[in-house]
């Protein structure tokens, strides 16, 4: 017998469903948001600005910009300003850092006025896919970086000079939109998670390079298929609202053919299908369909996008929560304004006692004089 909060459940995840939002050619990758709020995208092979009002705008297209061959997925994350301890040093705040899978592998730096340069070389790895900063610190605030060889995973950690440490050469294969665990993400806080399309397992990786199967996701999976772009619902997002966003690459010749859209979900639905802060959400590449996972003491999938659509999702999910509303402008508390009323009361009844004292006086005064 199907109680009533599954049914509620099974109703709302019926519905609720990623959106097209903006237009964007060959849109496979987003990372952000910078210090300005702004989100930056992967598109053909170029990058651009996109501001939560939907504005897009080219970044880095100038002279010694940023523009590679349109087609491999040159994933990228943002960096929110982290020290490294280990190196003492700090990677700068809205430095674009994206992969080169093809050779000359490694990664590219981007500065915010748009200015490529050559981060590091990599080696030991036939191709790069998938980049994220750990910002919770378990991997001292390196930028970790997977890559493929004899179908593993070898995970990098890669510090604010360039220095490079392997965390691991055996890990499954894992491809798309890492994440790192936040601190209350149970007994896997801060470590990496990693989506395998290919097996639809969403797997962890420790700072010690131990690989543990998270979950299992429990949707369709294989090439171009399972899970892909994974991100944690920050703090503030049940309370303040916010958005998730994600890429809807379009792919001829593929079941999934796509629609070079930027999708996106307001928090409004996010959190009727029952996710809240802390929280794991996947999306799958093949159709967008979507689970939220939940861990405390064991982990949890339940699915919140059931059908399937078009989209072809690659690259990283963004969920961003709005900013608190500032508080308003401070007023006189209700007391002081009470105390000034009342002492203006006050003085306008003294002001009419004194006033009918002396009419009192007067009209005495004329009484007597007319007696005389």
């Amino acid at each position: 017998m199907i109680t009533l909060w599954a049914y509620v459940f099974a109703v709302v995840s019926a519905t609720v469903s990623w959106q097209p939002w903006q237009h964007l050619s060959g849109v496979f990758d987003l990372a952000g948001p910078r210090s300005d709020g702004r989100l930056v995208a992967a598109a053909g092979g170029r990058l651009f600005l996109v501001a939560t009002d939907g504005a897009i705008a080219p970044f880095a297209d100038g002279q010694g910009g940023y523009q590679v061959a349109s087609g491999p997925e040159a994933y990228l994350d943002v960096s929110p300003g982290l020290h490294v301890g280990s190196a003492n040093c700090n990677f700068a705040r809205d430095d674009v850092f994206v992969i080169r899978p093809t050779p000359p592998i490694g990664i590219t730096r981007v500065d915010p006025q748009g200015h490529a340069t050559n981060f590091v070389d990599l080696t030991g790895v036939d191709s790069l896919n998938g980049i994220v900063f750990d910002t919770v610190g378990r991997f001292d605030h390196r930028l970790l970086v997977s890559g493929l060889r004899n179908q593993h995973s070898t995970i990098v950690a890669v510090d604010c000079k360039g220095g490079v440490v392997t965390i691991t050469s055996t890990a499954p294969s894992l491809e798309g939109g890492f994440a790192v665990a936040p601190a209350g993400f149970g007994t896997h806080a801060g470590e990496l998670v990693a989506p395998d399309e290919n097996s639809g397992a969403i797997w962890t990786v420790s700072a010690t390079g131990r690989s543990e199967l998270l979950v299992a996701s429990g949707i369709p999976h294989g090439g171009d298929i399972g899970v892909e772009s994974a991100a944690f619902v920050p703090s503030g997002f049940t309370a303040h609202g916010g958005t998730a966003y994600v890429s809807d690459r379009a792919t001829p010749n593929n079941p999934h053919v796509g629609t070079d859209n930027l999708l996106r979900m307001p928090a409004s639905d996010v959190l009727a299908a029952g996710v809240r802060d802390g929280d794991l959400v996947v999306v799958a590449e093949g159709g967008a369909l979507t689970i939220d996972v939940r861990c405390a003491e064991s982990c949890t999938s339940t699915v919140i996008v059931s059908t399937g659509t078009s989209a072809h999702i690659e690259g990283h999910l963004v969920i961003r929560a709005n900013s608190p509303r500032p508080a308003p402008s401070s007023l006189p508390a209700v007391a002081d304004l009470g105390s000034q009323r009342n002492q203006l009361l006050v003085r306008l009844a003294i002001g009419a006692v004194i006033a009918a004292v002396l009419a009192a006086v007067v009209v005495l005064r004329a009484r007597r004089a007319r007696r005389r």
